[in-house]
């Protein structure tokens, strides 16, 4: 008895699915004639599902943990193979083991350029990339909508399939959203994030949770690209003459460094021509600007011994037409050593030059 208890429990199977790689998301255990062994160990790791399928129909599904195979523990299986009570012998079933981690760093990116209207720049044409996550939900879905009979099936399977879900998405964001093509760069979270939200019914389908979706890039044509990189130069440069003029400067201390690659190298017309060229930028000079107007003096006048004033040389010349103001009336300004009769002050020779003269003592 002790010998056959021995050879019962060699002929106990254990099924297992020892994952090594990083994109297989479905492995069918390999068992000859699909037969398995009543009471066989099923072990079941963190971030697998095992499903049992019987003649083409889905039936147990086991979680994460360690399984022993009867029929109390595979009541799906038993109803289909009307099992009695106590059934003792080996069986025939496809075990499918699911990968239900996360499959990061997915790739996706537009086979032909998205035209849109940028509201700056006009009709463009877009090309963006990026990446994603996902991860099968839905074990029994997933087998029945992708994984069919095969015995292995990756995320190399279904890259394409996934991507064409992907790309329409963005395109639709891009048309509606209306942001200018120099301001998407601040709304690549925006982006993944409305992609993810509106794409999960169409992962849903195929028993898929998509769980990141990432903009990494949206780029212009290189032609495009170009004229941008010359409009921000010319935004850099700045005041265009001064800077023709450094870069003369530049050059005329570069040739004075290299007297033989500079001047003296060149025919007498060109070292001419290239001379006038230079002289022309040199003399570009902004045209010269008056002086600034001279600050106009103030006088201070004595009247029967009183300080009047201070009065502008116009208000001078109306008091000397009316008689208030005299040539030998006394006046004194800032710099002024002592009052001063009005007549010998030259900066007040203006005042009196619409009046006569004295008149002559009579003979």
């Amino acid at each position: 008895m002790a010998i056959w208890n021995f050879l019962k429990s060699e002929l106990i199977d254990i099924i297992e699915w020892q994952d090594s790689s990083r994109n297989l998301m479905v492995w069918r255990f390999e068992r000859h004639d699909n037969e398995i062994k009543y009471g066989a160990k099923l072990i079941v790791r963190e971030s697998q599902a095992a499903v049992f399928i019987n003649e083409g129909q889905v039936a147990d599904i086991y979680q994460p943990g360690t399984h022993t195979l009867s029929t109390q523990n595979m009541p799906i299986l038993t109803t289909l193979k009307s099992w009695k009570y106590g059934f003792d012998s080996p069986f025939k079933a496809e075990v499918y083991f699911i990968n239900t981690r996360i499959f990061p760093d997915r790739k996706w990116g537009t086979k032909n350029p998205i035209t849109v209207r940028d509201p700056e720049i006009g009709p463009v044409r877009l090309r963006a990339f990026g990446g994603y996550a996902l991860r099968v939900s839905d074990p029994v879905k997933f087998l029945r909508q992708l994984v069919g009979t095969n015995q292995f099936f990756s995320t190399d399977d279904i890259n394409d399939n996934l991507r064409d879900m992907i790309v329409p998405r963005f395109a639709d964001i891009i048309g509606e959203a209306k942001i200018p093509v120099l301001d998407m760069a601040a709304n690549y979270n925006e982006f993944g994030t409305y992609i993810k939200e509106n794409i999960a019914h169409d992962f849903d389908e195929y028993g898929l949770e998509i769980t990141k979706v990432m903009v990494e890039n949206i780029s212009l044509p290189p032609e495009v690209e170009a004229m941008l990189d010359k409009r921000s130069s010319m935004g850099i440069v700045g005041n265009l003459d001064q800077f023709t003029k450094f870069q003369v400067a530049n050059s005329l201390e570069n040739m004075a460094k290299n007297p033989g690659g500079g001047m003296e190298g060149m025919g007498v017309g060109v070292g001419f021509a290239v001379g006038n060229q230079i002289t022309n930028a040199l003399n570009q000079q902004t045209p010269p600007q008056p002086p600034p107007v001279p600050p106009s003096v103030s006088f201070f006048m004595a009247v029967d011994g009183q300080q009047t004033g201070p009065f502008t040389l116009q208000q001078l010349g109306q008091m000397a037409q009316n008689g208030q103001l005299k040539r030998e009336s006394l006046v004194w300004a800032q710099g002024m050593a002592a009052w001063t009769a009005a007549g010998q002050v030259p900066a007040m020779s203006d005042v009196f030059s619409a009046l006569p003269p004295p008149l002559p003592p009579p003979m």
